[in-house]
């Protein structure tokens, strides 16, 4: 394989004394040597997303002498990112992810250039960010940012090195159509429907999993850097903790691909919000009867004389950590299937953990012609702040 990296750009690459020393483990690999170490002192990523999966991918890229690192991510360093997180500590919560992220990654290697973007990687600003790196790295949960990524590596010809996590199971792929492999629609061309697959937050996922994808993710943009070995270009590898068992799935370019395809109808960046059926979820839900936490509270203190069903759309292992009483469980997943569990004339309040999955269901259940029914705002999350301080908060 021929590296990403223009030779033109390493004659003004050298190595310390001190970097010498550094990558002295490297530098004896004949593979590697000299001239690929200096490959990765030229090269550029940018991660998006500085959590499960950024936090290898990252920590990794930066020990080995990655040359510059781009991070993409608006969010803050919170309890529950703890336990898979591991670019964060807990002198770190409430801090921004990305300064938490440079402290440590300068510890690991000062000599490695750091640039952050305390944002959300949207259509409106992916071109600016990502133009002057060599290889996009998707460290992200969403399908929105997914397929965002995606697009913008194939119009800009840059390797999209994917990964994906859930509960015990991961996955990584290298997509690019420029190189002669597949791009990511040309696995999945559609979108699941919103709320039919949980994200980690709302699912789970094994702690250590994170790091045994994340690092496969660092190995592929390492290899795609330096020029060696065989990329996972066409092919996917799945890995199943629970089992451990890695499996290799060859992945064909579709000729009919909307965006690498012999006719491509994707020209530009789009709305991935939209495309993805996640933007009304999240600036819509004013419009749908709603109720709050207070309210919840009132109405189950009178439920005796204004009886209703309490519809928790929630996944099984959510509401053994903790639940509201009485609740009716029927995961969101499920629900297009189970409504004839339901009581049509009945008042049905539904709720989840943050209020994004119980609109969902709010709107399933008006669609489906359920008259008497509203979802509570923030969910059993509120409930807990709000409400129950001693009820658990995941």
């Amino acid at each position: 394989m021929t590296s990403i990296i223009d030779p033109a750009r390493l004659e003004e690459i050298e190595l310390t004394s001190q970097e010498y020393q550094r990558y002295a483990r490297h530098l004896s690999i004949p593979e590697v040597g000299e001239d690929g170490q200096r490959r990765l002192k030229a090269a550029s990523v940018l991660c998006i997303g500085a959590g499960g999966l950024g936090s290898p991918i990252t920590m990794y890229l930066a020990a080995a002498g990655v040359g510059r690192l781009g991070l993409v991510d608006p969010d803050v360093v919170d309890y529950s990112n703890l336990q898979r997180q591991i670019l964060h500590g807990t002198d770190d919560i409430d801090r921004s992810k990305l300064d938490s992220a440079v402290d440590t990654l300068t510890r690991i290697n000062p000599e490695v250039k750091l640039e952050t973007f305390k944002e959300r990687f949207t259509s409106d600003n992916a071109h600016q960010i990502a133009q002057s790196y060599d290889v996009i790295i998707d460290g992200t949960d969403n399908f929105a940012t997914r397929y965002l990524s995606n697009d913008l590596a194939v119009l800009t010809k840059k390797p999209n090195v994917y990964g994906s996590i859930f509960r015990f199971e991961g996955q990584c792929s290298v997509f690019a159509p420029h190189l002669g492999g597949p791009c990511y629609r040309c696995m999945f061309p559609e979108p699941p429907e919103p709320g039919m697959v949980p994200s980690c937050a709302e699912g789970g996922v094994l702690g250590v999993l994170p790091g045994v994808v994340g690092n496969m993710q660092a190995i592929e943009a390492i290899k795609l850097i330096m020029g060696i070995g065989t990329p996972l270009l066409g092919r996917l590898i799945h890995f199943d903790a629970l089992n451990f068992r890695f499996r290799d799935f060859k992945l064909r370019r579709d000729p009919d691909c909307p965006l690498c395809g012999e006719n491509p109808t994707i020209t530009e960046l789009i709305d991935y919000d939209e495309f993805c059926g996640t933007g009304r979820g999240t600036e819509d839900t004013s419009s749908l009867p709603e109720i709050d936490v207070h309210e919840l509270k009132s109405r189950l203190d009178q439920r005796d004389k204004r009886p209703f069903v309490l519809l928790d759309v929630r996944e099984p292992a959510e509401q053994k950590v903790c639940s509201l009483p009485d609740a009716v469980l029927i995961p969101l997943g499920e629900l297009s299937n189970r409504l004839h569990e339901l009581d049509r004339d009945s008042e049905i309040i539904i709720h989840c953990k943050a209020g994004g999955r119980s609109a969902k269901a709010l709107e399933l259940l008006i669609d489906s012609g359920f008259e008497k029914t509203s979802h509570v705002q923030g969910g059993i999350d509120a409930w807990s702040q709000l409400i129950d301080p001693q009820m658990p908060r995941y």
